[in-house]
């Protein structure tokens, strides 16, 4: 059986994904700058430096660190579409509210299991944007995967995801909603290099296809920006 918040927490990092009592902790951003986006994520994205966006102390990670950054950016959009002054929590290394118990990240497993399919998706499909990921890539990718803590079957749905044809559509139709295009977008984010010119059109291309306003791919890309360490 596959386990998807099991395989995004083994790409994001971070310590558990997240239960009901999520909603009485926040992530400090602060601690989000000390744990890596290694492992997996290192075969996904190839020759890409590895990225940072947590540290030992985290006590959540994979579904719940991205439900939290696109929460908190969300959360940034709506009060500049208010007029309202950045608060406290705005600053960096102000505190990321845990966006458990919302549309961000829902209490029911069974939901977070279907967003952790459609980030993971959206993941891949971003790290494959730039054509690196080739055949050969893929066998090498396959061979390493035996190290990984996965089951076969979640190694095998990892290999299907990643041989799937890039499909920016089939990514962007599975934003049943704003909030869902705002994740989808900031895992986009994670996933790209913004100075490679092929993954900077894939990422405008995808943030037109969801309707994202300017103004909230400019709050997403500011948090995953203030969540990450320098390189």
């Amino acid at each position: 059986m596959i386990d998807p918040q099991k395989i995004l927490q083994q790409i994001l990092g971070g310590g558990d994904s997240g239960d009901q009592s999520d909603r009485k902790r926040g992530i400090s951003a602060d601690t989000l700058k000390g744990a890596t986006i290694g492992g997996l994520a290192g075969l996904l994205l190839g020759s890409k430096s590895v990225r940072k966006i947590g540290g030992p102390a985290l006590q959540m990670g994979g579904v719940a660190i991205l439900g939290g950054l696109a929460y908190k950016a969300w959360q940034s959009w709506q009060a500049q579409q208010n007029g309202q002054l950045p608060g406290p929590n705005e600053k960096a290394g102000g505190r990321i509210e845990n966006a458990g118990g919302t549309v961000f990240l829902p209490n029911l497993k069974a939901e977070r299991d279907e967003l952790s399919f459609t980030l993971l998706s959206a993941m891949i499909s971003a790290a494959k944007s730039d054509g690196h990921i080739d055949a050969a890539e893929q066998d090498r990718i396959f061979a390493r995967l035996g190290d990984a803590n996965l089951t076969a079957e979640e190694k095998g749905f990892l290999m299907d995801q990643i041989r799937l044809p890039l499909d920016i559509n089939a990514i962007a139709a599975k934003a049943t909603t704003p909030e869902r295009a705002a994740e989808i977008y900031a895992v986009s984010v994670l996933a790209i290099d913004l100075d490679n010119p092929v993954e900077a059109d894939y990422l405008k291309a995808l943030a037109s296809r969801l309707n994202l306003d300017s103004g909230l791919r400019a709050s997403i890309e500011a948090e995953i920006g203030k969540a990450m360490m320098p390189a």
